[in-house]
């Protein structure tokens, strides 16, 4: 805002900057005395001062830009017509026998009148012109930060939903899983719901800002897949590797756990044997993460799940990091593998 009202003031100064010297472009050749200067100077300044604020504050906003444009030349054409009569009536009364100069052949003649037209008319709208690129510039300014500020609160207001529609589908995710240990081992299922406390804890309360440090969802992955070991049984296999430091990485929340939920779902079968690898990277300011799985299709009956979850991702990562990611999945020899590189 300060910045915006510097270079109106700068833009301000400029204009009458280049006006103040057009009554001495006009009038280059003759002599400069007090009388001259009020006649062909401050006069005319007062007129130009009337036509550009009269123009800037009010007849644009009423008329330019309601597209009432004929009316708005029309009455421009008034006041210059009238102001350019104004002025030389001023000078015919007031300061034509103070006006002291030695008449030359060319003076009796006379300037051709449709040059002497010429020449006020386009005097007089510069200033008329000016007031129009500085309005249009400032309306243009303003529509473009009302659009702006327009398109961040859609934005805002998708990831809002996007992310109130991830926790209802992780928190379903988790109670199919508690569900199927309830009667294999109640022990595991108390213990699974006392994981799933925490991890609650941190979607509902940390989890609300635009960015949480990558630690913490590392942190919040971990404790995600020790959930998950708790239905396992010894034909799965995990293995997952995480950077020990992130170097302060700051990124948007639960990008990644989508993508270990779908492993878990797809990569896990209960009568071959399987591996979910997960293994994350810092390359600079480039977070990679890979994970790979068995890939075990769901059956028509499995009902586990919404199937949102990647759908979810990619949108995020298509509102948070335009043009800064990359996602790629591939389905290769059985195994399922997701690739995701994002530029903090």
């Amino acid at each position: 805002m300060y910045k915006n009202k510097k270079i109106i003031i700068l833009q301000h100064l400029l204009i009458w900057l280049v006006l103040f010297s057009m009554p001495f472009i006009l009038s280059y050749r003759e002599d400069q005395d007090v009388n001259r200067l009020i006649a062909h100077f401050f006069i005319p300044m007062l007129f130009y001062a009337f036509i550009f604020y009269f123009n800037f504050l009010v007849l644009i906003d009423k008329f330019l830009f309601t597209k009432k444009t004929l009316l708005f030349v029309a009455i421009n054409i008034v006041i210059i017509a009238f102001f350019i009569l104004l002025k030389e009536e001023i000078e015919s009364n007031f300061f034509q026998e103070l006006i002291k100069r030695p008449k030359t052949e060319e003076d009796r003649v006379g300037p051709p009148f449709k040059l002497f037209i010429y020449v006020q008319m386009l005097s007089y709208t510069a200033p008329l012109l000016f007031s129009i690129a500085i309005k249009s510039t400032k309306r243009w300014v303003q529509t473009e930060a009302q659009r702006k500020e327009a398109a961040n609160f859609k934005l805002q207001t998708e990831l809002q939903h996007l992310r109130y529609q991830l926790q209802p589908h992780f928190f379903f995710n988790s109670l199919n899983n508690i569900y199927s240990l309830v009667d294999i081992s109640p022990e595991k299922a108390k213990s699974t719901i006392h994981s799933l406390g925490k991890l609650m804890r941190y979607l509902l309360y940390e989890t609300n800002t635009e960015l949480v440090p990558l630690s913490k969802e590392i942190e919040f992955m971990r404790k995600y897949i020790d959930l998950m070991k708790l239905r396992l049984t010894d034909k799965t296999e995990i293995e997952s590797s995480f950077p020990v430091s992130q170097n302060g990485i700051q990124i948007a929340p639960l990008l990644f756990i989508s993508l270990i939920e779908n492993a878990f779902k797809h990569g896990v079968s209960a009568n071959k044997n399987s591996i979910i690898s997960i293994d994350m990277t810092i390359k600079g300011n480039i977070v990679d993460f890979t994970i790979e799985n068995h890939n075990f299709p769901k059956q028509d009956n499995d009902k586990s799940g919404s199937g949102i979850g990647l759908a979810n991702l990619e949108k995020r990562l298509q509102l948070l990091y335009p043009n800064k990611h990359t996602f790629e999945k591939e389905l290769k020899a059985g195994v399922y593998r997701v690739n995701l590189k994002i530029e903090t």
